[in-house]
């Protein structure tokens, strides 16, 4: 698979339509694969409404729990009681009523600090692929979520950190964040990350306008540098699109 140049953009009326869009398309991920299934999530406040969505009666029928297996992409370094830790958020909204307990992959934060964390969930992401060197032809994820930050960060790789260039490990220990909360994270890399068959992308909120101009306008941020092997996707509501491209559509 090679990776695309561009992105794909779907825009979506409001915030809950592209909730909507958003589990769509973790479904159809589903559905393509008839094996065992490896979702990884993101934190922070865009995906809440998807992730109530995945819990809803009206949906989580439709999930085979049984053969899905949910990672994270990067996490605060927090305990897991913390209402800080993106993992938690997840498991209370969705994962703890659905999942198996062996099927949700929490980066653990109870190592004695971010990289050690970052080489303890490097060795159970291995172990799951079954390599240490990933297969562009073997995605290591069926679909990755992602957001994206004010400063244009997207997991927990910030502008101008060294974290950003990491290409030889697959988990990094961030010992500053670069925007609240400022505490330690850790992250997966961006080769790591590519490794699906797609990428998405959820961006809303009239908040997230300027930040959108810069990433369409093709400025080098750790979110324009993110791209699946495969299918790269920006979802994102009428609220986020700049004034002047929302006046043409």
């Amino acid at each position: 698979m090679a990776a695309a140049d561009q992105p794909k953009l779907i825009v979506a009326a409001d915030a809950e339509a592209l909730a909507r869009a958003a589990a769509e398309r973790v479904m159809a991920r589903i559905a393509a694969n008839a094996g065992r299934i490896a979702i990884c999530l993101t934190g922070g406040s865009s995906p809440k409404k998807l992730y109530q969505l995945l819990g809803s009666d009206a949906w989580r029928g439709a999930i085979p729990w049984e053969r899905v297996h949910w990672f994270i992409g990067d996490e605060r370094f927090v305990p897991d009681s913390d209402p800080l830790n993106n993992m938690a958020v997840a498991r209370a909204t969705f994962l703890d009523r659905n999942a198996p307990s062996g099927h949700i992959h929490p980066i653990p934060t109870t190592a004695d600090n971010p990289d050690r964390s970052a080489e303890a969930y490097a060795r159970e992401l291995q172990a799951f692929y079954g390599a240490e060197n990933l297969d562009p032809a073997r995605p290591l994820f069926d679909l990755v979520l992602m957001g994206v930050g004010p400063d244009g960060h997207t997991a927990s790789l910030f502008p101008g950190y060294p974290e950003i260039e990491e290409t030889g490990r697959w988990v990094v220990g961030v010992p500053k964040a670069n925007v609240p909360p400022f505490v330690p994270r850790v992250s997966l890399t961006l080769p790591v990350l590519a490794s699906c068959r797609e990428m998405l992308f959820e961006i809303a909120g009239h908040d997230k306008q300027v930040i959108l101009t810069r990433l369409l306008n093709g400025e080098t941020l750790p979110a324009t540098r993110a791209r699946s092997n495969g299918e790269t996707v920006w979802l994102v509501d009428q609220a986020a699109l700049p004034e002047d491209i929302r006046g043409r559509r």
